[in-house]
């Protein structure tokens, strides 16, 4: 928990590390001094253009294909009432707390940076729900991903109104208006703009993109050291990652990987015990000999998608915006391709990392090929079965990861009498990042378990100081050989290992800083 931490919410963008601590760790939020000022000068002139005679989208009309209508303003109170309402419309599974702050705080920010016209008394209802740890409920379904994240952010919105439903700090279902009271945070009546600004944007499928880019890299580090440990267990050689091979083809990511394994391989007595002149093998398997490329290509795209995610939330993404120089312009600016696009490039390269590590796992269970290791690694093949089930989990994973790498960016389907005739799924795709992400986690704790199995069954060589810092790590949680036991809970130790950073921090301790 972060409580006593406060991210600063101005006008400028937000690092990565301060979305996660809001959204998973429960750091607050403050709006800077900055972003007032900014906010209260913008509404003024969102203010004059309610009170002119000429239509202003969004202002004093009507939404989407309804633009065409001039509100009259004794109407216009009903207006952004009837605007959240009929917008918090979504369906389905609650969607989980962190990824609901990511996005309260993410649109905060585009609030703070005053390009919304949204009054600051509004902007600190969104504050203080965040810093009560009162999460609106938003459901699964119910985003095109344009005009942005509407049904989900429309659901947040309810709650600034006093309306809906939340989930209080210790998790329990409450009526917004009795939580908002408890917590002392007075609902607002919204104001012309208002319900716009409160949920035209990204900012559903920015938080998920931020929150998978943070767990990815702890993955592409994890997964650079479950390959080192199956190929020593494999009695691979390590010479092909050798920095002269690998600067043959200058891919950043793949020189990162490359450079990770030689670190953790380095004084291994497993490789040591094969270097005598009687392995007569030429070459190993693609699975071992071709991690890096692999993992760095995964790094690559992770840098990539990182990329466009700072850019992203750099952005004041509403519609209409208002400008520096007062103007007030319609624009499209909410379209989430931009972010719908790494979104699904990013479930690829899970389901890549996920199934190269597979087949390496499957190696070490195959007598044909695991070079004198025992049958499913068990302790008495046969009567035992060793990891053969736990390798079909990670299968059967793998196989999801695949269904899951399908991009949802191309499958825009138009809506709203055809106004909003090309849409971007973007928080489709974040909604199977998420569950791609957890797939890989388990697939590398499964090759993690294996792989320090069949370590210990090379004894008395002993395996690298980084891979054997990893697997003393996993005996801390997990037995080693032996018969048969429940492998289930194994499994999730293994996992919670691999999500708690243990896992890195533990080859780390032995070998320096990993990339």
């Amino acid at each position: 928990m972060h409580d006593n931490e406060v991210v600063a919410v101005g006008p400028g963008p937000l690092a990565f590390d301060d979305v996660v601590r809001v959204a998973r760790y429960g750091a607050r939020a403050g709006l800077t001094d900055d972003a007032i000022a900014e906010m209260a000068a913008s509404r003024g002139r969102v203010e004059e253009l309610a009170e002119a005679d000429t239509p202003a989208y969004g202002v004093s009309t009507g939404f989407g294909a309804l633009a065409t209508r001039h509100i009259d303003p004794s109407l216009r109170g009903r207006l952004q009432r009837s605007l959240i309402r009929s917008h918090a419309a979504g369906s389905g599974p609650e969607v989980e707390t962190e990824v609901v702050r990511a996005m309260m705080l993410l649109r905060l920010r585009t609030l703070a940076t005053g390009h919304t016209g949204v009054r600051p008394a509004t902007a600190r209802v969104l504050e203080s729900l965040l810093n009560a740890r009162l999460t609106p409920v938003v459901h699964e379904y119910g985003s095109l991903g344009c005009s942005g994240d509407l049904a989900p952010l429309a659901h947040v919105a309810l709650t600034i109104m006093g309306e809906g439903v939340v989930r209080d700090a210790e998790g329990r279902l409450r009526p917004a208006a009795e939580a908002l009271k408890e917590a002392g945070v007075e609902p607002v009546e919204l104001a012309a703009k208002e319900g716009l600004a409160l949920i035209n944007g990204t900012d559903g499928m920015l938080g998920m993109l931020v929150l998978a880019l943070h767990d990815l890299s702890r993955l592409l580090t994890t997964a650079d050291i479950s390959a080192a440990m199956s190929v020593e267990a494999l009695l691979g050689t390590d010479y092909v990652f050798a920095a002269d091979l690998q600067a043959l083809r200058p891919h950043p990511g793949q020189a990162l990987a490359a450079a990770n394994m030689r670190t953790l391989l380095a004084g291994s007595g497993v490789m040591a015990s094969h270097r005598d002149g009687s392995c007569t093998r030429v070459q190993d398997a693609y699975s071992l000999r071709c991690a890096p490329q692999v993992a760095g290509a995964a790094r690559d795209t992770l840098a990539h998608a990182s990329a466009v995610a700072a850019r992203e939330i750099a952005s004041a993404i509403d519609n209409p915006v208002v400008l520096a120089d007062g103007r007030v312009e319609s624009n499209g600016n909410f379209h989430g391709a931009p972010v719908a696009y790494v979104l699904d490039f990013l479930a690829i390269a899970a389901a890549d990392l996920a199934s190269i590590a597979e087949r390496r796992t499957d190696r070490m269970l195959d007598v044909a090929r695991s070079h004198g290791l025992p049958a499913f690694l068990a302790d008495d093949p046969g009567v035992d079965s060793g990891h053969m089930i736990a390798q079909y989990t990670q299968a059967a994973i793998v196989s999801e990861l695949k269904r899951l790498a399908a991009p949802a960016s191309v499958d825009s389907i138009p809506s709203s009498a055809m106004q909003e005739d090309h849409v971007s799924m973007g928080w489709s795709a974040g909604r199977k990042l998420r569950r791609a992400v957890d797939g890989l986690t388990r697939v590398l704790a499964i090759e993690l378990l294996t792989a320090a199995r069949a370590l210990d069954l090379r004894r008395p060589y002993a395996p690298a100081p980084g891979t054997g810092a990893v697997v003393a790590a996993l005996r801390e949680s997990v037995a080693g050989q032996g018969a048969d036991r429940f492998l289930a809970p194994e499994i999730e130790a293994v996992v919670r290992l691999v999500e708690s950073g243990a896992v890195v921090t533990a080859a780390e301790s032995a070998v320096g800083p990993l990339a």
